[in-house]
C-alpha cells in the first residue's frame, strides 16, 4: 500500500460527491489514517458519518479565515497524533453573486472574501501546520483552468486559484528546506456543492464533453488517483506543480 501508516488530515469534505472525499476514500484504501475538519454544525452532520464510513480518527472543527480556529485544530492535531504527513487543502469560498454576470462588478469585500478563503487559507496552513509535517511530506491543493483563462461567470474565482497556484510555487521553496513537497491539481469541472454555485456549470460540463481529447468529463476517481500519486513516495521528486486532471481540455487552442 502506497501511504500505509501515513497520517491524512483533510480539510474540505463536504458530502459524497466532492472532490476531497474521493481523495479520502483511496488514501484510506492505500492505508492512510484520516482526520477531517468541518465548518460549523450544518457541515459537522455530514462530516461525521463520512468519518465513520472511511474510519477516520477524528474530525474537528475549523473555519480557515479565522486565525484562532486554525491555531485550535493544530492543538487537536498534536493532541491526536502528534505529526502528520499529508495536508489536503480542498477549500474554496466566493459569493455567489460574484459568480455570475460581469467580473468589473465585483465587489471589494467579495473580492477579498474570495481570495482569502480559497487562497490564503493555504498559506496560513502551511504556516501554523509546517512543524507537524514529517520529512517527506505531501501538502495538496485543489485548482481550476479559470486561473489561467476567462471562464465564464467563474469570476472572482479564477483570480483567487490564480493567486492559489502562485502560492503554491512560492511555498514549494520554503517548505522544500525541510522536504515537504506541495502541489496543485487542476481538475476538470465535477458535479459537487463547490461546482452548484457557478452560474452555467451544466453548459461547461456539456463543452468539456464535446471537445475534450478524452471525450469525457472527469470523475472523483480520476482526481483522487493523481491526488494518491502526489501524496505518495512515487512523485518525490515533484513540487510547485500545477498538474492537470481534466480530459485534455487545457491543451486545446479552441
Amino acid at each position: 500500500m502506497l501511504l500505509k501508516d501515513k497520517k491524512a488530515l483533510i480539510f474540505g469534505v463536504a458530502n459524497e460527491r466532492s472532490i476531497a472525499y474521493g481523495i479520502s476514500k483511496i488514501f484510506k484504501e492505500q492505508g492512510a489514517k484520516l482526520a477531517f475538519s468541518y465548518l460549523g454544525e450544518a457541515l459537522k452532520k455530514r462530516v461525521e458519518p463520512i468519518s465513520e464510513q472511511l474510519g477516520g480518527d477524528f474530525i474537528f472543527p475549523c473555519d480557515v479565515s479565522k486565525d484562532e480556529d486554525i491555531l485550535a485544530a493544530k492543538e487537536i492535531v498534536v493532541e491526536k497524533w502528534g505529526n502528520f504527513d499529508i495536508l489536503v487543502h480542498s477549500v474554496a469560498f466566493a459569493q455567489r453573486e460574484d459568480l455570475q454576470g460581469r467580473f468589473i462588478e465585483t465587489s471589494r469585500k467579495g473580492f477579498q472574501i474570495a481570495l482569502d478563503i480559497s487562497a490564503y487559507s493555504l498559506v496560513k496552513l502551511c504556516q501554523d501546520f509546517e512543524e507537524l509535517l514529517n520529512p517527506g511530506g505531501s501538502v495538496l491543493t485543489m485548482t481550476y483552468y479559470g486561473s489561467e483563462k476567462a471562464v465564464p461567470n467563474y469570476n472572482v474565482m479564477g483570480v483567487a486559484k490564480a493567486a492559489l497556484e502562485a502560492s503554491v510555487r512560492y511555498l514549494a521553496v520554503d517548505l522544500g528546506a525541510k522536504n515537504i513537497r506541495i502541489n496543485a491539481i487542476s481538475a476538470g469541472p465535477i458535479k459537487s456543492l463547490a461546482a452548484s454555485g457557478i452560474s452555467g456549470f451544466k453548459t461547461i460540463l456539456k463543452t468539456i464533453e464535446e471537445k475534450a481529447p478524452l471525450g469525457r468529463n472527469i470523475t472523483q476517481e480520476d482526481v483522487a488517483k493523481t491526488a494518491l500519486y502526489l501524496a505518495s513516495d512515487l512523485s518525490s521528486g515533484v513540487t510547485g506543480e500545477v498538474i492537470f486532471v481534466d480530459a485534455g481540455y487545457n491543451i486545446l487552442g479552441l
